[in-house]
């Protein structure tokens, strides 16, 4: 049995801090589906690797631009803007500008944003298990993660924008579950401001 490393390793979070515009709470059988999605992971799935991320998250980011041009060619990518924070007296306004200068130089258009507090988690990380191995909780756990993807699935949104992918999980595995959950499911993208090979965990 292995413990998890250290706080810096994994973010995720549990408790909400949200800034939306006229949302309104997923359904208990929304959120059981979207868990229960995520809690079965390919069992002989090998951990994903750095580089595979990378192209996987460029791959949906591409598809959802080619879908924009086949549709409209003038009408902007619609993000939302997510940020974690590390406690509940921290801010996210110096992200949202961040966010909001990046959004404008892409060319997207900034819809609602959001944000989480991070929480530790205690228990222990059993590997081969499929479960993450993050030292908070996992991202479909969060209540403001979970607001972006029921706009995104309601269609509000065709992507999300954050920092870095440490405010969505720094554990490989559920980092790319996410990923391939938006890009799937959704056929919606991840936009990092900080690519995954220059980001290290916060």
């Amino acid at each position: 049995m292995k413990t998890r490393r250290s706080l810096g390793d994994m973010i995720a979070v549990s408790s909400p801090r949200i800034s939306l515009m006229g949302s309104r709470d997923r359904t208990g059988t929304d959120t059981a589906r979207t868990q229960e999605w995520h809690r079965k992971p390919a069992p002989l799935e090998r951990p994903a690797r750095r580089g595979e991320l990378v192209r996987l998250r460029q791959q949906f980011r591409r598809e959802a631009t080619e879908r924009r041009d086949r549709r409209s060619g003038d009408r902007r990518l619609r993000v939302l803007a997510y940020s974690l924070v590390l406690s509940r007296s921290a801010r996210p306004d110096e992200d949202w500008n961040t966010l909001q200068t990046e959004a404008e130089q892409r060319g997207y258009a900034m819809r609602a944003r959001f944000h989480d507090v991070a929480v530790p988690v205690t228990s222990t990380c059993l590997p081969g298990s499929g479960a993450g191995c993050g030292v908070y909780t996992p991202p479909w756990k969060r209540p403001g993660w979970g607001e972006v993807e029921r706009l995104i699935r309601g269609g509000f949104a065709d992507g999300v924008i954050v920092l870095d992918r440490h405010n969505i999980s720094s554990d490989d595995d559920e980092y790319r579950v996410v990923i391939k959950e938006l890009g799937e499911r959704y056929q919606a993208f991840i936009h990092l401001v900080i690519p995954e090979e220059l980001s290290g965990p916060t």
